[in-house]
């Protein structure tokens, strides 16, 4: 028997028959971020031109050559992960800052002070791969529980090459969001993200998916997996360390403070004497830890600011200590 009937009436209702769901390029912020609330993921089509594809193809090209096949199962014995982008290629910068997807994922991680690039990297599936097991990507933190309500991720795959069920299209099994971590699934029970060249496939940490499997004996399903997570988690790839400072100094302030050279929130990542951490690659920067953003964080909805109580009741008594 399918574990899809075990979905909860929430989920199935959600359940296409035989596609997953697709918005035009033009779809608002708000449309997006409702989809993504609602259903776990959607696909927005042909968001960038193929020809840019092109550009991260021929920019990435070498590095996607060299890189060895994964090592288990889970990675794939016959794809390639090649990391790195920000450092490697300028077109695949423009994908991680790309003004759609920086809109939603900042309004749907907004409980948050602030988000943070995750990952990034190319995802190419050969001819012969088996069919990777359906997982959740929220396990990337030690499978640490995180509650039901909490989002903490809003990810991207990019179709880099064709995106079809044959060549090893993504596979996600609708409705398994509102469920919990211990689920089962076989790659029967989803359904494939199939896409033109320049679309994404946008989605969330809770809901299942995996890697279909490439029944062609000649095409590589390749991919850009660009992940954002909230600021106060630590990043599946080490941002400062894939990219060199030398290389960090000529890029632009907002894609650095994206990548962490920001707080994380109002007290994780300081530097030196609880500097900003921009201020390693710029000399000139000033910022330093306030009080103000922790004041900001505690005044957040559902935020457990006892604290910050403490805190405001010393200041207005004059301090004791």
């Amino acid at each position: 028997m399918s574990d899809l009937n075990h979905l909860p009436p929430t989920a199935l209702n959600h359940l296409p028959p035989t596609a997953l769901n697709h918005l035009p390029p033009t779809a608002t912020r708000q449309q997006i971020t409702e989809a993504l609330r609602t259903d776990g993921y959607v696909i927005i089509d042909n968001l960038v031109p193929a020809s840019h594809m092109d550009r991260v193809s021929e920019e990435l090209a070498p590095y996607i050559e060299s890189t060895a096949f994964g090592g288990d199962d889970f990675l794939g014995k016959r794809t390639k992960r090649t990391g790195s982008l920000i450092a490697r290629s300028v077109a695949a910068r423009e994908l991680v800052a790309h003004p759609t997807v920086l809109e939603v994922a900042g309004d749907y991680l907004s409980h948050a002070s602030k988000f943070q690039l995750h990952l990034t990297q190319v995802i190419a599936i050969g001819p012969g791969s088996p069919a990777q097991a359906i997982h959740r990507d929220e396990l990337a933190w030690d499978f640490f529980p995180f509650p039901a309500d909490y989002q903490v991720q809003c990810n991207t795959l990019w179709a880099m090459s064709d995106y079809t069920a044959e060549m090893g299209a993504t596979r996600v099994v609708p409705g398994s969001h509102l469920l919990g971590p211990d689920e089962k699934f076989t790659e029967a029970d989803s359904l494939p993200a199939e896409m033109e060249r320049g679309s994404v496939l946008l989605y969330n940490g809770k809901i299942y998916h995996g890697g279909g499997a490439n029944r062609t004996s000649d095409k590589v399903r390749e991919a850009i997996n660009i992940t954002y997570a909230v600021g106060w988690v630590r990043q599946e790839e080490n941002q400062y360390l894939s990219t060199p400072l030398e290389v960090a100094q000529t890029l632009d302030d907002e894609l650095l403070k994206l990548m962490g050279y920001q707080m994380g929130c109002f007290a994780i990542g300081y530097v030196g004497d609880v500097a900003d951490p921009m201020s390693v690659v710029r000399p000139d920067a000033q910022s330093f830890l306030t009080v103000d953003e922790m004041r900001d964080a505690a005044a957040r909805q559902g935020s457990a600011n006892n604290l910050m109580n403490l805190i405001s009741d010393t200041a207005t008594m004059g301090g004791r200590g």
